[in-house]
């Protein structure tokens, strides 16, 4: 035995081996002790190998889904080795193979996965001065190509959250040292081109990829061809589902980078937590597949302002014909149709998922007639049907409530197959032959206590008591004593106990044959079902958004081709649920208002400001209604952020370092269209070099990028460029002293604030009332000097022009007469002049 699972080792030797012996799946020496500490299992010793004893920890076949849940979110790979041969007519150890492997970015099974979110598997190729992405979501089958420059890597990563992440060997990448999902070296020559080519044209069946929109993406196409290749490898099957390819364009979203996505916290707080975040608070999706795709439209903001007015005239009919409530209680009880179809492509579909398949099926008629009447185009395309031959056979083939697993049997409905209707009846008719053959016996033989009975262990049996067994007849053959009684079997119970048992187990068999021809039918409906799916994630997400607007008072943003930004009444979506009451506030942004110096006291609200207003713009390219009482808004590319301060120490960057770093990402790669927000720019270092950095920072977003800007900054200095610049505003977060203590208005108002109130915030923090005092004194000292030095906002200002000093040089050359000089002198002289300048 352990030579075969050494045999079977070598071919997986970075997994988990799970070993199956009768009940249980074995796993033994390293593996033993590393799945024993990660799991939590016993770790045993048993027998030896090469003299040392054998380390063997297993867990049960039947609780098996559990522990491997735990090793996925671990990061690990386990290989699932099943006994295929039959024991009975093995020679020695059961033939046995690996018949499922599991890695993070490969799991369909609905126990390791996340409802909520997507579980992607990226494979990266380095090209000529490109990168070639490829990523895949194995449980509905979305296969994307792009490609993209090395730089934009990590923003790239932040942005799709790769469950695992397939690589060449030898390639390396900064941004790939610091993803935290697993990471699969795979050898170069899997990223070869032409056998890439060869492979993804056998899956699509189609002489070659031109029809897809990819020709010249030669990195993307090989890292597709790896990760074509992976799947085969790691699913043991052929993958129906995957039926193309399609290509992101660069263009085709509002781009986020990495530390706006966390800024923002559009689905992860800033310590890393689920709520409250933006897809906690419009979260109310009734579908498993709505939920998916409201997280993926969150993180994908569309730059097509023509597919977005769709999305918000959809949800305008939603609201308006209060369609929205039946609707959301239709889909309330439909299933995980885009899954369940993956599953179903990989043979691996469980029986509760083609019931709950054909029970979600039948709920589109509902959704459908809904949707008859509306007016919207978006809306229309939604009305999907059932395929009608799916779901009858479903309805034909599988029982109201199947068993959880198909070994159980009781998952084919009655009528489907005669066969098995006939091998279930010998099986139910049972009791009865056993009340017929015992009434019979008792009368043939005159003993009245005897009993015709059966067990799992011993089969059928006809029991006596002890005193009666004298009178046994002859043909009853002895089949157990026990202390009071005898057991006995005869020809006929033995012909019928070999009947019904060969039944159970040709039943049990014909049921599975069944459920995998039911499968294999399923196959051609693939492509629909994947639509179905499509449609009612969608139809969810537009449900939710109608439903949020009408909860929370959201609007429907105005698009505009103008250069503008204004925002009536706005408010930061999760904050105002948080802190009430909410202050809104407005915003202004164009082409003649460019960038806005705010200012005003920490904890007065402006980072909230700044949010809301990033968030608005995101909400409204998503397609939903925003926070806010009007908005008008022009066309955006990028979303940029460079709030809190936070250190890189595993990367080897101070918080100075991270902020500077993201600074200058926003100073390279922002455009007219884009929108910045950028707080306490150079507050990392000394006064004067972070004032000077703000100062060179603002300058260059006003004329270079021109970007619409919200610059949140402490050094008042920075309020005169007002002065220089028409299109700077100064606005300030209102706040009122009461005592020695600060009442904050949270009010944005126009022109810069008259003083930061940062003893008074220390003051709420806790800081000692001694402490605060001294602070007081020496403030009141160094506004003092300031006064007696002079404003420091005049380092920008151009020195008033005076005498220089003379130096000692020319002072010395003054004093010489060279005609009255002797050779020698002059010597003299012209070293003491070399003297004075050192």
């Amino acid at each position: 035995m352990m030579r075969q699972y050494f045999g079977i080792k070598a071919q997986y030797p970075d997994m988990l081996l799970f070993y199956r012996m009768g009940d249980f799946y074995e796993l033994f020496h390293d593996d033993a002790e590393k799945a024993a500490r990660l799991l939590g299992i016993t770790l045993t010793k048993r027998g030896a190998s090469n003299g040392d004893p054998i380390r063997m920890a297993g867990v049960p076949y039947h609780s098996i889904e559990q522990y491997l849940a735990k090793l996925v979110k671990l990061g690990e790979a386990a290989a699932i080795c099943e006994q295929i041969g039959d024991p009975a007519k093995s020679k020695g150890p059961v033939e046995r193979q690996v018949v499922r492997i599991l890695t993070p970015g490969t799991l369909t099974d609905s126990a390791l996965l996340d409802d909520t979110r997507d579980s992607v598997l990226l494979a990266l190729c380095p090209g000529e001065d490109v990168l070639g992405l490829a990523r895949i979501n194995l449980a509905s089958g979305q296969f994307v190509l792009n490609e993209i420059a090395p730089v934009l890597l990590a923003q790239e990563l932040e942005r799709i959250a790769p469950a695992e992440l397939l690589l060449p060997d030898g390639f390396a990448h900064t941004a790939i040292d610091a993803a935290k999902c697993p990471k699969k070296r795979l050898a170069p020559w899997q990223f070869d081109l032409d056998s890439a080519t060869q492979s993804l044209t056998r899956q699509f069946n189609t002489y070659d990829l031109s029809g897809f929109g990819c020709a010249g993406l030669n990195a993307a196409i090989s890292a597709a061809g790896a990760l074509l290749d992976y799947l085969k490898h790691t699913q043991r099957t052929a993958l129906p589902h995957i039926l193309g390819i399609s290509v992101e364009q660069s263009g085709e979203f509002v781009q986020l980078d990495a530390a706006t996505r966390r800024n923002l916290e559009i689905d992860l707080t800033l310590r890393g937590e689920a709520a409250p975040t933006l897809f906690s608070l419009l979260d109310t999706t009734q579908t498993a597949m709505g939920a998916r795709l409201l997280r993926r439209w969150l993180h994908h903001p569309l730059r097509n302002q023509n597919e977005v007015r769709a999305r918000h005239a959809a949800i305008a009919e939603l609201i308006e014909s209060d369609l929205y409530s039946g609707l959301r209680q239709a889909l309330r009880a439909i299933g995980d149709i885009e899954r369940i179809t993956a599953r179903i492509a990989l043979k691996t579909a469980r029986p509760r998922d083609l019931s709950g398949l054909r029970d979600s099926l039948r709920q589109l008629p509902q959704v459908s007639e809904s949707l008859r009447s509306v007016i919207s185009e978006r809306l229309k395309s939604l009305a999907v049907h059932a395929p009608a031959a799916a779901l009858d056979l479903l309805t034909r083939a599988i029982k109201s409530e199947p068993s959880v697993v198909l070994r159980e049997g009781g998952v084919i409905e009655e009528g489907f197959d005669a066969e098995l209707d006939e091998l279930r009846a010998i099986q139910t008719n049972c009791g009865e032959f056993l009340l017929a053959f015992e009434a019979s016996e008792k009368e043939r033989t005159g003993i009245a206590g005897l009993k015709v009975e059966y067990n799992s262990v011993h089969g059928f049996y006809i029991e006596l008591s002890r005193a009666q067994a004298e009178n046994a007849p002859p043909e009853y053959r002895r089949r157990q004593t026990l202390k009071n009684a005898e057991r006995y079997i005869t020809p006929e119970l033995k012909t019928f106990e070999d009947k019904v048992l060969s039944a159970n187990e040709r039943a049990l068999a014909r049921e599975k044959a069944l459920y995998d021809e039911v499968l294999e039918q399923l196959l051609p409906h693939i492509a629909v079902l994947q639509c179905t799916a499509a449609a009612v994630a969608e139809l969810d997400v537009l449900c939710a958004f109608a439903e949020r607007a009408e909860a929370l008072n959201f609007v429907a943003p105005e698009f505009t081709d103008e250069s503008v930004i204004e925002i009536v009444g706005g408010r930061h979506p999760v904050v105002e649920q948080i802190a009430q009451p909410f202050i809104a506030n407005d915003t202004r942004l164009s082409a003649y208002r460019q960038l806005l110096l705010i200012t005003g006291p920490n904890m007065g609200g402006k980072s909230t400001y700044m949010r809301q207003t990033a968030l608005i713009t995101l909400l409204a390219y998503c397609g939903s209604y925003v926070p806010a009482t009007a908005v008008k808004i022009g066309k955006i590319d990028r979303i940029f952020t460079r709030i809190g301060a936070s250190d890189d120490l595993a990367g080897g960057r101070s918080t100075f370092m991270v902020e500077m770093t993201e600074t200058a990402n926003i100073l390279h790669n922002a455009t007219e269209q884009s929108l910045v927000l950028l707080d306490e720019i150079g507050r990392g270092t000394s006064t004067f070099d972070g004032l000077a950095l703000a100062w060179a920072c603002a300058r260059h977003l006003l004329e270079r990028n021109r970007a619409y800007t919200l610059f949140a900054t402490h050094y008042f200095e920075l309020t005169r460029l007002t002065e220089d610049y028409k299109q700077v505003a100064n606005v300030h977060l209102d706040a009122v002293e009461h005592g020695d203590s600060i009442v904050f208005l949270h009010s944005v108002e126009e022109g810069p604030a008259s003083q930061s109130y940062g003893l008074q915030v220390a003051q709420l923090a806790g800081i000692p009332k001694s402490t605060i005092a001294a602070a007081r004194r020496r403030l009141a000292q160094l506004e003092q000097q300031s006064i007696a030095a002079g404003p420091q906002a005049d380092m920008f200002a151009v020195p008033e022009a005076s005498e220089p000093m003379p130096h000692p040089v020319v002072e010395a050359l003054d004093d010489i007469e060279p005609d009255e000089m002797s050779p020698k002198q002059a010597l003299e002289a012209l070293y003491q002049l070399k003297n004075l300048l050192g």
